[in-house]
């Protein structure tokens, strides 16, 4: 991706160099522009003196190019609010009437989201006022899809410390997980499976999945984990102490970095 753009951007700037050069040349010679070959030879020459130049310009593309990333995503929480953080379709633990939430977004399949567990558990230990969204976002293959029904089925009847026990039982399971060990993780979870079953089998699965896939998108997900605080998008398994900083900064001023 980066030696596509630093193409781009030599070609933009051959360009503009190009019309540039081009108008004394013809005032020079009227009639006579540089030619292209000649363009090409003295930006060659130019950049292979000056290299710094793409570099600063290559690191200020990349700037922009993540700035207009994070806006984006910051209109579509802004208009997506609702399905991010209250729908019906979701399961809500730690602190229901939490002050601050943090939505993340997860595949029972996903070694990060294994090892974010972990700190998922330690942030709502240290903060009481935190109210955590799960939603299953299974892009790892059927298992993971079949993973997902599962708990959709299991959210259908039970939620809260019953639900997180589900989440963290099956999370933590060694290897690749499917239906087998999602059924296994609800019946310990104390999930009535004559229920489940027939719960499996409802459009609302169906639709709790596809409401999901519809936000990540419109965010520009591609993997796990990745959460949503106030208005930001954080994508990665960034760690405990990256996720205490934003809810600090959601603490103290409303938004994920003050200053």
């Amino acid at each position: 991706m980066i030696l596509a753009r630093l193409r781009r951007l030599t070609a933009a700037f051959a360009f503009a160099c190009g019309l540039g050069l081009a108008a004394p040349a013809l005032a020079q010679a009227p009639g006579q522009p540089l030619h292209r070959a000649e363009i090409e030879a003295i930006v060659k020459d130019y950049l292979l003196k000056n290299p710094e130049v793409l570099r600063d310009a290559l690191i200020e593309l990349e700037k922009r190019g993540k700035a207009e990333e994070e806006a984006q995503r910051a209109r579509a929480v802004s208009e997506l609010g609702p399905k991010i953080f209250d729908s019906p379709r979701q399961v809500v633990v730690g602190n229901p009437q939490g002050k601050i939430t943090l939505v993340e977004f997860f595949d029972y399949n996903c070694g990060y989201c294994k090892r974010a567990l972990e700190d998922l558990a330690s942030l709502m230990k240290k903060n009481p006022d935190l109210r955590v969204v799960l939603k299953e976002f299974p892009v790892l293959g059927p298992g993971s899809i079949e993973a997902a029904q599962v708990a959709h089925a299991f959210r259908m009847q039970a939620g809260g410390e019953k639900y997180w026990s589900f989440h963290q039982k099956l999370l933590s399971t060694r290897g690749q997980v499917g239906k087998a060990q999602a059924l296994a993780a609800a019946k310990d979870a104390g999930a009535d499976m004559t229920r489940l079953n027939r719960d499996l089998e409802s459009g609302e699965i169906r639709a709790g999945l596809a409401e999901a896939m519809q936000i990540a998108d419109a965010l520009g997900l591609s993997g796990t984990p990745s959460y949503v605080i106030g208005e930001e998008v954080v994508v990665g398994a960034v760690g405990a102490d990256e996720l205490q900083r934003r809810i600090d900064g959601m603490r103290k001023c409303g938004r994920t970095t003050c200053g």
